[in-house]
């Protein structure tokens, strides 16, 4: 029998919540960093923190080290998504299709006006290329990267954004991303405001919060779905 356990590695933080009252950057954003182990594989969701800190927090909170992951997935590329990705470079690095073709052109676009540029800044012309090279070594994800760990699509924070449903005999857990960023957010039922297409968040929010009893946020902890439980659940806002 194949057996999924799966736990948090590192919580996210968004750069300025909102729902706090944050307006500016305060601190540097990050995603949760999640692992899962099957039979088959050992996964690691969004490694958001840089190498230096995500090695020991590795071996703090699984007792595994970097080499030991085989497949890493990530939920958007968004640069708060993979900062720790270079530390993984035996690993198959895993992305939904849709997110692979929604960021690479604006991205390639974005690296040919900074080179371009009257003024170049060669620090920042620097980081593109290297978001550019960590892209193109990416791959297609499968629908399924292991028996029970299944892609969920969440679209709308970012063109291609994707879950990863893990689905166990005595429950389900969904690994939301930031189509479901923080605990305010699931509270509330609010999408964030930066997202590429709010109306398209939203239906994924309501989505996410109807497929599974456990939901692990985007930036946030691992939690209990009790919109699942409520005959009345509540429409997403913005």
């Amino acid at each position: 029998m194949n057996t999924i356990d799966y736990r948090v590695i590192s919580i996210g933080a968004l750069s300025a919540h909102p729902l706090w009252g944050e307006r500016a950057p305060v601190r540097t954003g990050h995603c949760t960093t999640t692992l899962i182990r099957t039979g088959e594989a050992t996964i690691l969701v969004d490694p958001g923190l840089p190498p230096t800190v995500l090695g020991p927090r590795l071996k703090e909170r699984a007792g595994i080290d970097p080499e030991d992951v085989t497949h890493v997935f990530l939920t958007s590329f968004h640069p708060d998504t993979h900062r720790g990705l270079a530390l993984f470079e035996q690993a198959s690095w895993l992305i939904s299709r849709e997110e692979r073709e929604g960021a690479g052109v604006p991205l390639v676009q974005v690296l040919k006006r900074a080179m371009t540029s009257p003024d170049p800044d060669a620090q920042l012309i620097e980081q593109l290329k290297r978001e550019v090279d960590f892209l193109q070594r990416t791959t297609e994800a499968p629908q399924s990267l292991s028996k029970g760990v299944d892609l969920f699509p969440l679209a709308g924070v970012t063109p291609g954004c994707t879950g990863l449903l893990l689905s166990m005999p005595d429950t389900t857990v969904l690994v939301c991303g930031d189509a479901v960023p923080t605990i305010e957010h699931y509270k509330r039922g609010i999408v964030l405001s930066t997202a590429a297409d709010v109306t398209t968040a939203r239906a994924s929010f309501a989505e996410a919060c109807e497929i599974a009893d456990l939901l692990i946020l985007g930036r946030d902890n691992v939690i209990v779905n009790d919109r699942l439980l409520s005959d009345e659940p509540e429409e997403p806002g913005a």
